[in-house]
C-alpha cells in the first residue's frame, strides 16, 4: 500500500486528466505509425490519407508534461514515405475535410503529394468531403481526379492576411504603443495601430503574388481552364459540388466509395485493401474513421482555437475560407 501523500497526488492528476477530457493514450502520438485495413481485400493496398482541419506547420497543442502531437506537414510526410517503401501500394485517396490553412503548408503538401505521385507511380484520387476550400483545394489539385461529395462546400481561391486594429480601444483605456524600432514598416500587421496607405499597398503587393500563384496551380492542373478563366472564379466565393463540377474546378460528384473505385481503376486493379496510417489506439475501423473533425463545418476566428489564432491574425497570410 503507497503512502497517503503520493497516492493523492496520482488521484488529482488523473482526476485533473478526466476533467478536461485527456486520456494517457495521447502519449500513442509520438509513436510509429502503424497500419490498419478498414475496408477492402486482396494483395493490392490503396492507402487513405486524412487532411483535416486547419492546414498548418504549428504541432497539434495538448497539455503540458505529455507531448505534441506532430503537425499535419509533418504527419503527411511520414506517411508518404511509408507508402512509398510499400510494393503493395498501388493507390492514394486524399480524404479532404478543411477550410485550408497557411499559405506555405499548404504549398508544402501539395508539393509532398505530386513528388510522391510522380516517383512512386501510382494514381491518386482526392475525395472532397464537408468542406475543402482555399488552401484545401489548393492541396487536392495535386490528385489526378478530384470526387466531391454531393453537399461539398469548395472553391474560396484566394488570399487572405487578418488584421485587428485595437488603437482607438486602447487610447480609451490610457494604453500607448512605444515599441522601439528599426524602420517605420517593422511593426506591419501590428495590432496596436491602423495600416497607413502605403502600408496597405505593401500587404496588397504580397497578397497579389500569393493569389497568382494560387490562380496559376488551378490552371496548370485543371486543364479545362485557362488562367483567364479560373480569375473569373477565383474571387474567394465558396461553390457547391454541382457547380463546381459545371465550372471545371473538379471532376465528379460521388461519395469516398467512388473514389476508391475510381483509383483502382486507374491503377489497373480490382480488388484492393483500403489501408490507412494512424497512431496506436487511435480507433480506425472503416473508410469514414476520423474523418470529421470537431467543428470543421463551423469553422471562423472565434472558434478556432487559441492556439490556432496565433497561426492567422496577423502573423500569416492564409488560403482560408474563414467565414
Amino acid at each position: 500500500m503507497c503512502p497517503s501523500k503520493p497516492c493523492a497526488q496520482i488521484f488529482l492528476i488523473l482526476l485533473s486528466l478526466s476533467l478536461y477530457g485527456c486520456s494517457f493514450h495521447l502519449i500513442e502520438q509520438t509513436r510509429p505509425l502503424v497500419e490498419t485495413v478498414v475496408a477492402g481485400q486482396g494483395k493490392s493496398k490503396i492507402i487513405l490519407v486524412d487532411i483535416s482541419g486547419v492546414i498548418t506547420t504549428k504541432e497539434r497543442s495538448s497539455i503540458s508534461l505529455l507531448p505534441k502531437g506532430p503537425n499535419m506537414v509533418s504527419r503527411i510526410r511520414e506517411e508518404l514515405m511509408k507508402a512509398f517503401s510499400d510494393k503493395s501500394v498501388k493507390g492514394l485517396i486524399l480524404r479532404i475535410n478543411s477550410p485550408g490553412g497557411s499559405v506555405t503548408a499548404s504549398d508544402i503538401i501539395y508539393r509532398e503529394i505530386k513528388k510522391f505521385k510522380e516517383a512512386k507511380q501510382v494514381p491518386v484520387v482526392a475525395c472532397l468531403m464537408d468542406v475543402a476550400a482555399s488552401g484545401a483545394y489548393y492541396v487536392s489539385l495535386a490528385a489526378d481526379s478530384i470526387v466531391a461529395h454531393p453537399t461539398t462546400i469548395t472553391g474560396s481561391i484566394g488570399v487572405i492576411a487578418f488584421k485587428f486594429s485595437a488603437e482607438e480601444l486602447l487610447e480609451k483605456v490610457g494604453v500607448k504603443d512605444e515599441s522601439v524600432k528599426s524602420g517605420d514598416k517593422k511593426d506591419l500587421l501590428s495590432p496596436f495601430r491602423s495600416n497607413t496607405e502605403d502600408e496597405k499597398r505593401i500587404l496588397n503587393s504580397i497578397i497579389g503574388e500569393l493569389y497568382a500563384r494560387f490562380i496559376d496551380m488551378v490552371a496548370e492542373n485543371r486543364d479545362k481552364l485557362t488562367v483567364d478563366e479560373v480569375v473569373e472564379l477565383a474571387d474567394g466565393r465558396v461553390y457547391t459540388a454541382g457547380q463546381a463540377v459545371s465550372l471545371g474546378l473538379i471532376d465528379s460528384i460521388g461519395y469516398l466509395d467512388d473514389a476508391i473505385e475510381i483509383a483502382k481503376t486507374r491503377a489497373g486493379i480490382r480488388e484492393a485493401r483500403i489501408t490507412t496510417y494512424h497512431r496506436p489506439f487511435s480507433y480506425r475501423n472503416n473508410i469514414y474513421s476520423g474523418a470529421f473533425p470537431t467543428g470543421i463545418h463551423t469553422m471562423n476566428l472565434i472558434n478556432l482555437g487559441m492556439g490556432s489564432i496565433e497561426e492567422v491574425i496577423g502573423l500569416r497570410f492564409m488560403y482560408l475560407w474563414a467565414p
